[in-house]
């Protein structure tokens, strides 16, 4: 792990297509704006973990009986 220390309004480049900056500093909150292009999906780390159980989940629910009617009828 790469560990910087920045000031607000100061940046980070990411593979040169992601900017990381500090936008805002007070107490014990950092304010950070993130530019990527819009292929790159940003998400927060606890929403990509629940995203990452619901589509676990998904790959391993049992497939309905409707759901194996429609798929024969393919």
């Amino acid at each position: 792990m790469l560990i910087l220390s920045r000031k607000a309004g100061e940046s980070l480049i990411l593979d040169g297509g992601i900017e990381i900056k500090i936008t805002e500093i007070y107490g014990d909150k950092v304010r950070v704006g993130i530019a990527a292009p819009a292929d790159v999906r940003v998400y927060r780390k606890e929403l990509y973990a629940t995203i990452q159980e619901n589509q676990s989940a998904a790959q391993h629910a049992p497939i309905s009986e409707a759901m194996k009617g429609l798929l024969k009828k393919l």
